[in-house]
């Protein structure tokens, strides 16, 4: 993070830090997939959720394409898009290899907590600032990431008979050139007098969706 750069939007950045140490947004499901017997039941769920997640942030970037055009936030944009666009195919790779038909691909679950993700960013992309945007785009590359290669990480150590697949998807942290990207365009928004307040608040929302995901896909039923 060069924070002698984005000045206003690592301080933004702090202040979400600030409430994610100050109220935890938790993640069960490493213990839940660690605790022995089959986790498939949670790896589908959760597979099936950000399936749907992908869908949504097609349309989140397409948004925000069009309402946020300067070359970097462009570039930020199209990234995250593209990233989606090659991370859909892997991921229906990981869906087979846990056995999961189409019907199972595209469940509608009955949990709220399976749509929040997907709410929250569309919600941000039709109405945010530009700095509310690219904020919480940089605390989902910060929590997703992690939350992610925790679960992974948990799996390994259990030795669990999970499909490889699986594993080696979520068993990423991420690029720390495409998060001071995120900044960088949250700052220019800053410098045309977008809210940090407003930043942030999107910001730590999108923290407590992605939360919400890890419950969900945690549950026994």
């Amino acid at each position: 993070m060069t924070t002698t750069q984005h000045p206003a939007a690592t301080r933004a950045a702090a202040e979400v830090e600030r409430l994610r140490d100050l109220h935890p947004i938790g993640n069960p499901l490493p213990e839940t997939v660690g605790q022995g017997g089959d986790p498939t039941v949670h790896l589908r769920r959760l597979v099936a959720i950000e399936l749907q997640c992908h869908t949504a942030e097609r349309a989140v970037y397409g948004t925000l394409l069009t309402r946020f055009r300067s070359d970097r936030a462009t570039e930020l944009w199209l990234t995250l898009g593209r990233l989606v666009q090659e991370a859909t195919p892997k991921l229906r790779e990981v869906a087979r290899a846990l056995g999961m038909t189409e019907a199972d691909q595209t469940r509608w679950f009955g949990e709220r907590g399976a749509y929040a993700y997907n709410g929250t960013m569309s919600w941000v992309a039709l109405t945010g600032g530009q700095a509310a945007a690219a904020l919480s785009i940089h605390s989902d590359l910060v929590v997703y990431f992690a939350g992610g290669s925790a679960v992974a990480r948990r799996l390994r150590e259990a030795g669990a008979d999970v499909p490889q697949e699986f594993v080696a998807y979520y068993d990423d942290t991420g690029d720390d050139a495409l998060r001071d990207l995120a900044l960088e365009v949250a700052q220019e928004g800053l410098d045309r007098g977008d809210d940090p307040e407003e930043a942030a608040f999107h910001a730590r929302r999108a923290e407590e969706a992605i939360g919400d995901i890890w419950t969900t896909a945690a549950l026994t039923s």
